[in-house]
């Protein structure tokens, strides 16, 4: 059996001892071999038949089966949204890379809030966290009860033990894992960083094509879900669970990752940002930033997005008469960067990988001083921009930076300088 099977929001089956799925029953009085049925819900059950996301999980022990959970405070630089602690300024802001913990950390107390906006009680917004971690996660499982959680590596491959199977996620990937999946992250490569999305709003989905047509942008068989896998084990876990909030925690007595099959909708996927269809102009102009869109959570307002993830990955620039890099602009949107690997194309020093820059809404930025001359003074050959890879987290709300992001000696005074040296247009 291969290891995952192609699509993104399919109805999949998938069982990991044969006969472990019913046949043609979601909840049957006694499903085989002494397994029990649960649902897994992830959007509620009346919302659109096209959006609606659920899955049967057929597993040794039920999830239920489990004592009181407690506060856990192994973490006190994660967040949630609404962020309310910490200065909100207009200004443009950048971050330097974090650095690895000089003592063992493993993913989740390695998790670092950055940034966020609405409130994930209200369902409605994002948190933005950073991750530095060196250490797997041993005889601990980590669920989210506020969102879905869309992860960008930076550095170091994470294996992630999830209920419903296993993702191998390696820079230049993203992984989506729903909204209350229990999963472990260990660490083959020994350290990993990267960036994380947690949305609170609508799941993400991949965007509407338009008049594009068909195809582009990122393709549905391009997202892999994986195979049911199951761990037999009596032995103690750490069950860590974020709730409205807060941390919490509790011990099993055995493994919960004991998923012996399941079907349905609502799964991690994982994505290879090398196989995204770029779309750009042929004849003049930049095209706005929406068509590297991979992945959008719509808001209650049409055609404005929650949350959009988009990407700025190697392509060919070919337009006429065109200022090829980003455009200076003032947008709605406010726009949070990452960059996995390589250089941005609209900056020329400052932003590496690893590092982070936040643009809030209606607050003018675009290409630094070097990048504009350059680009203004450049002969138009058709141009590959290669070995790159930057995103965007963009959303229709104010982001607000935490308190560390700010204080906490990786925020770069002297960012605004980038846009120093401008000439003044001169007039006949």
């Amino acid at each position: 059996m291969a290891d995952y099977m192609s699509g993104f929001g399919n109805e999949f089956a998938t069982e990991a001892v044969a006969g472990a799925l019913p046949e043609g029953r979601n909840s049957p009085q006694r499903p085989a071999f002494g397994l029990y049925a649960e649902q897994f819900s992830g959007t509620a059950f009346t919302v659109a038949r096209d959006h609606n996301r659920r899955s049967w999980l057929y597993r040794m022990r039920p999830s239920a089966m489990h004592p009181a959970f407690a506060p856990y405070d192994g973490n006190a630089r994660l967040e949630t949204a609404p962020i309310g602690h910490a200065p909100f300024s207009p200004n443009r802001l950048r971050w330097d890379p974090l650095t690895m913990p000089g003592e063992p950390k493993d993913w989740v107390d390695g998790l670092v809030t950055w940034a966020g906006n609405g409130a994930a009680e209200c369902q409605n917004g994002i948190g933005i966290h950073l991750y530095a971690a060196n250490r797997s996660m041993e005889g601990r499982a980590f669920f989210n009860a506020d969102g879905e959680l869309l992860i960008v590596p930076q550095q170091g491959t994470l294996h992630i033990v999830t209920e419903m199977g296993v993702l191998d996620v390696a820079p230049n990937e993203i992984a989506v894992l729903p909204r209350g999946l229990k999963f472990r992250v260990d660490l083959p490569d020994g350290e990993a960083r990267g960036y994380i999305c947690e949305n609170y709003g609508a799941p993400f989905r991949l965007p509407d094509l338009g008049p594009i047509g068909s195809n582009g942008l990122a393709n549905p068989r391009d997202f892999l879900t994986p195979v049911a896998a199951y761990e037999d084990s009596d032995e103690p876990v750490e069950l860590i669970q974020k709730f409205a909030g807060a941390l919490w925690a509790a011990t099993l007595d055995h493994s919960p990752f004991d998923v012996v099959a399941w079907h349905g909708n609502s799964a991690p996927v994982k994505y290879d940002l090398a196989n995204f269809n770029t779309i750009g102009t042929i004849s003049f102009d930049h095209p706005d930033p929406s068509i590297f869109t991979v992945l959008t959570s719509p808001s209650a307002s049409p055609g404005t997005a929650n949350c959009d993830f988009a990407i700025f990955p190697p392509r060919w620039l070919v337009g006429e008469d065109t200022f090829r890099p980003p455009w200076f602009h003032r947008n709605i949107m406010s726009e949070f960067m990452g960059l996995v690997h390589g250089e941005y194309d609209a900056k020329a020093g400052g932003f590496a990988p690893g590092g982070a820059s936040l643009h809030n809404c209606m607050n003018a930025h675009g290409p630094d001083t070097a990048s504009t001359e350059a680009a203004m003074a450049a002969d138009l050959a058709p141009q590959k921009i290669d070995g790159t890879m930057a995103f965007m987290f963009e959303s229709c709300l104010p982001i607000r930076p935490t308190e560390y992001a700010m204080t906490g000696g990786l925020l770069q005074d002297d960012y605004d300088s980038c846009w120093d040296g401008f000439g003044k247009a001169q007039l006949p």
